[in-house]
């Protein structure tokens, strides 16, 4: 059976590690840090074998060099030059295979122009989405553009409604503040505050996530809600969903 822990890393980074229980090989996404992927492999008898990325910023490879060096692991990731070590370069419509189970690779431009996100069904389903999609948010836009992004989102808000999601960051409770502004009437919004707060307190990770959730409490994937277009109004232009996406991210920028 295939799982999926968190490894935190740097500041609030989540490494993710996946393993089957029938092999010592592993798998980990975004390694930002090399150090703690180590500890853990040293400490568990493991292998890595191996590594997933989504984009080329430092906090999502900076492990890259020394994991290569010491295990020499297969390196799948977004066909972007500027990534060193990649074994296998990969964009829409591409798949892998990954401990044991098929990934479907999507681009997801937006927060930066090469982002790619995996996913695999099966029960349950899994997305890997980098920093793209958050819990109760969405990535800040460094490369790409508003209409990049609110596809992007609209692309992975098509998946099947139980589908984990694994986000690089420990954002959901600063996410969950601009969502009660946002969507200042969504009880939702306000139940998960509770239950991501509690979460923090026992320094527990609040991811993964559930699409389902999401489409509940996240305001970047409620563009069409009329009291989130009333809000956002308040901000910026909110003629169409693709323009009430634009403000909200323009808006939360600055909150």
């Amino acid at each position: 059976m295939l799982s999926v822990t968190p490894i935190p890393a740097l500041s609030d980074n989540y490494i993710w590690l996946m393993r089957q229980d029938t092999t010592p090989e592993v798998c980990v996404v975004d390694p930002g840090d090399a150090e703690p992927i180590i500890r853990i492999l040293e400490q568990e008898g493991l292998t890595l074998s191996t590594i997933l990325v989504t984009h080329h910023h430092p906090d999502h490879i900076g492990g890259l060099p020394k994991l290569i060096e010491r295990y020499s692991p297969q390196v799948i990731g977004p066909d972007n030059p500027d990534i060193d070590g990649l074994t296998e370069r990969v964009g829409e419509g591409d798949t892998c295979r990954v401990m044991g189970r098929r990934f479907d690779v999507h681009e997801v431009p937006g927060h930066t122009l090469d982002h790619i996100a995996f996913f695999t069904a099966g029960i349950p389903p899994l997305l890997f989405c980098g920093d793209t999609l958050f819990s109760a948010g969405c990535g800040r836009l460094f490369e790409g553009t508003p209409e990049q992004m609110h596809r992007s989102l609209q692309l992975l808000s098509g998946l099947p409604d139980d589908t984990l999601i694994f986000a690089g960051h420990e954002y959901t409770l600063a996410n969950l503040r601009f969502a009660q502004a946002a969507d200042p009437h969504n009880r939702d919004v306000t139940d998960a505050i509770v239950e991501a707060q509690r979460a923090r307190d026992l320094d527990r990770p609040t991811l993964p996530s559930h699409l389902a959730r999401e489409k509940r409490i996240n305001p970047f994937l409620r563009c069409g809600e009329p009291d989130v277009r009333a809000t956002a109004a308040q901000h910026g232009n909110t003629d169409t969903d693709q323009a009430t996406f634009a403000t909200l991210r323009a808006w939360k920028d600055s909150f």
